[in-house]
């Protein structure tokens, strides 16, 4: 996020696109209710109409993977009306004639034919975001688990600065994380192509650095691979063995079925969790890691917030904090630099190598209740929100990107479009969430979002069952019949392993980013009996 949580407040514009953020991000979502009692116009533009739309100003639905020519349809009127900060742009950007040539290329009558919003509610929403005073985007993997998942992030950076809603209190362009640390793990290396603070690998002065500390470092470093294609190096024998850790991607994958198999052809494969899994059914070697509750620890927030964890209650039976693990792991390898005595330790060392984490401590954190980074020295108060006076490149950039249709698109065999995401009272694979019972009474089974014209069609009664298949598998669950999506879009949340959604998804990949296109994907419906239940399930499992 280049702004932070508590900033939501002070916006008077909110556009929140690709995000339930009241289910999936609910104490989020209650600072964008506290802005709209405030008077801030919200508008949520979404194929799904989630929670969030009904307290929205203006709610646009489009047609799924679309996103890119509805953000450029909403920049053609704001240039063409004027509505552009043209200060901003002039003063603080660079690019802008190539993004006026393309996006002029997307009058709302064009946008309407290709995304389903009508015309008059596109302008609508632009002059409304534009004549904010502070405007702030919010978004999620709604939009980036896409094969255009960067082109739509670009866009959304194209409009935040085509209006100068960067580099303010209560402005930005702000991602909403999925999982509590993940903001963390990326910042600290657990990406194949940087070290820790997005220090680019293939630079030899960052190998120098990082050869003096850790002693290690090969001097031909190159990217590593995604996860995505670490399935296809199995699938050539170049990638045998595997360390999986707290990660379930047998269920949370695309084309999960195909990284099952991937998985089962491996020479040895380890899981470390704090629960068996779907993937750990597979696994050599279980490794059982400790929960947050039972070590200490930093995890830091979508809006660059680093905060302590405190261990409340020592490790159940045998097992141990993740760090733990990893360090007894590399002494036993035989490697030095793996002595840490605490996660302080840890963290010290990630200060000493890692600029944005420069001045973070424990006991600043400790004393201060958390730090935002670029936090560089040890006097440093942090950033609460970035690009203030400046880009980091300097000047910011417009990438003018233009619309391709998602890599699946309906046909005479698969004639619906079907999206996945998250429901409330479960998380992510549901491997602690469906262990709750009171959870679990709250969504027991997986289901299929329907839209009556469909079901009417299909003579899918209420509560009846259909069996969805993709290209890549197909499972059977219970529908639901719901004017949430509109005719031709199926949704299915993906927690399930009795109804797995993700067997059906798209492995195909963003070029840049490597992110499967788990938000569109061709699928048929057909009504069937209630299926039998799951060999082996029970209530709470997965």
């Amino acid at each position: 996020m280049t702004n932070s949580i508590p900033e939501l407040e002070l916006a008077d514009g909110i556009l929140v696109t690709g995000s339930n953020t009241t289910e999936a991000h609910p104490l989020i979502a209650t600072r964008i209710y506290r802005a709209v009692e405030r008077g801030a116009k919200l508008i949520v533009v979404d194929p799904r109409e989630v929670q969030l739309a009904s307290l929205a100003t203006l709610y646009l639905q489009p047609r799924p993977g679309t996103d890119v020519a509805w953000l450029n349809g909403m920049m053609y009127v704001i240039i063409t009306e004027g509505l552009m900060d043209e200060a901003f742009v002039r003063e603080r950007t660079e690019g802008f004639e190539a993004l006026k040539q393309v996006v002029l290329q997307y009058t709302p009558e064009r946008v309407e034919q290709i995304t389903g919003i009508p015309a008059p509610d596109l302008v609508a929403a632009a002059r409304m975001y534009a004549q904010a005073e502070r405007g702030s985007i919010v978004y999620a993997m709604g939009i980036t688990q896409h094969t255009t998942g960067t082109d739509n992030v670009m866009s959304c950076a194209n409009l935040a600065m085509l209006t100068g809603n960067v580099g303010r209190e209560g402005t930005g362009v702000n991602p909403l994380r999925g999982q509590n640390n993940v903001q963390g793990a990326c910042d600290v290396g657990c990406l194949p192509n940087v070290y820790p603070g997005y220090q680019v690998v293939t630079n030899e002065a960052v190998r120098d650095k990082f050869r003096k500390a850790w002693g290690n470092v090969p001097a031909n470093a190159g990217v590593g691979l995604t996860m995505t294609q670490m399935v296809d190096a199995i699938e050539e024998g170049r990638l045998r063995a595997l360390y999986i850790m707290g990660e379930n991607p047998v269920l949370a994958d695309a084309d999960a079925e195909h990284l099952r198999q991937a998985l089962s052809k491996l020479d040895f494969l380890v899981v470390q969790d704090i629960f068996p899994t779907e993937t750990a059914e597979l696994a050599h070697v279980l490794l059982p890691g400790a929960s947050f509750a039972e070590k200490e620890g930093t995890v830091t927030a979508t809006d660059r917030r680093i905060q302590l964890v405190r261990k409340a209650i020592e490790p159940v039976g045998q097992s141990r904090a993740d760090w733990e693990i990893i360090c007894e792991l590399g002494r036993r390898f035989g490697s030095t630099g793996f002595e840490y005595r605490s996660p302080a330790e840890v963290m010290d060392e990630i200060a000493s190598l890692t600029p944005i984490y420069g001045g973070v401590t424990y006991a600043r954190l400790e004393a201060l209740g958390g730090l935002q980074w670029p936090c560089p020295t040890t006097d440093h108060p942090g950033t609460r929100y970035l690009h203030k006076d400046r880009f980091s490149r300097g000047i910011g950039h417009f990438a003018p990107v233009q619309f391709v249709e998602a890599d699946e698109s309906p046909d005479e065999e698969y004639p619906f479009l079907l999206t996945t995401g998250r429901v409330m009272h479960l998380w992510h694979t549901g491997s602690m969430t469906r262990r709750s019972e009171k959870l679990h009474q709250e969504v027991p089974e997986g289901y299929v979002e329907i839209n009556p014209e469909d079901a009417t069609r299909l003579g899918i009664g209420k509560s009846g069952f259909v069996r969805i298949t993709s290209r890549r598998g197909a499972i059977e669950t219970r529908a639901w019949i719901t004017k949430r999506v509109p005719p031709g879009v199926v949704f299915a949340p993906f927690h399930f392993p009795e109804a797995a959604a993700n067997v059906l998804t798209n492995a195909a990949l963003d070029p840049v980013a490597q992110i499967p296109e788990y938000k569109v994907c061709a699928v048929h419906l057909e009504r069937m009996a209630a299926p039998r239940p799951p060999e082996g399930s029970a209530e709470g499992g997965g």
